[in-house]
C-alpha cells in the first residue's frame, strides 16, 4: 500500500472484533497486491443482498473501493472527497464502500447512511472476501482500479487526494 499521513481507523479496541478482522485479513495481510498488478475480482452483496461482481465491473470503467465502517471518523472525513469525484466524473466511475461489518449490523449501516448520505454504492462484506483480496488491515483504504483492471493506487488515511487520483485514470 501506498504510505499515508494518517494510519487508518483501526478495529474498536474490542479484542474479538480485532481478532476477527486479523482472521479475515489471513495471513499475508501486509503485503498488498502491487500497484499495476490485476485487481482481485470478487462478489459481494449490497445492503439488499443483491450480488455485486467487482470483476464484472473491471474492464469497463474505473472502480473507486473505499474500505468503511459507521464508527470510522477518518471515514467521514474521506466522504466530501468521494461527494466531490461523483460530481466530477459522474458515472465514467463506479463508487463502492465495502462495510468490513466488525461491530455492525446492516440496519446500524442504513441508519448511518440515512444520516450521513455517501456517494457510494455498499457492500456488505461479512465474510471477510475483499479484506483478504486486497489485504486490508483496517477501515479508512482506498483502492483505485483503472479502466484495463489493474490496481492504479491504493493509500489510507485523511490525507488522500481521491479527486487527483482518480482523475489520474478517468478518460
Amino acid at each position: 500500500m501506498t504510505a499515508r499521513r494518517a494510519l487508518p481507523c483501526r478495529i474498536p479496541a474490542l479484542p474479538a472484533a480485532a481478532g476477527l478482522l486479523l482472521a479475515m485479513a489471513g495471513p499475508g495481510w501486509a503485503q498488498a497486491p502491487a500497484v499495476g498488478a490485476p485487481a482481485p475480482a470478487v462478489a459481494l452483496r449490497d445492503l439488499d443482498s443483491v450480488v455485486v461482481d467487482l470483476g464484472e465491473i473491471y474492464g469497463k470503467k474505473p472502480v473507486v473501493v473505499l474500505f468503511w465502517a459507521t464508527w470510522c471518523p477518518i471515514c467521514e472525513k474521506l466522504i466530501p472527497q468521494l461527494d466531490s469525484a461523483r460530481a466530477r466524473f459522474g458515472d465514467r466511475v463506479a463508487l463502492f464502500g465495502v462495510n468490513v461489518t466488525v461491530n455492525e449490523d446492516k440496519e446500524r449501516v442504513r441508519r448511518h447512511l440515512a444520516a450521513h448520505p455517501a456517494p457510494f454504492r455498499t457492500l456488505w462484506d461479512d465474510q471477510g472476501e475483499s479484506v483478504r483480496a486486497f489485504d486490508v488491515l483496517g477501515t479508512s483504504v482506498v483502492v483505485i482500479i483503472d479502466a484495463e483492471g489493474r490496481l492504479a493506487y491504493a493509500g489510507y488515511g485523511e490525507g488522500q487526494d481521491l479527486v487527483g487520483e482518480i482523475a489520474k485514470v478517468v478518460r
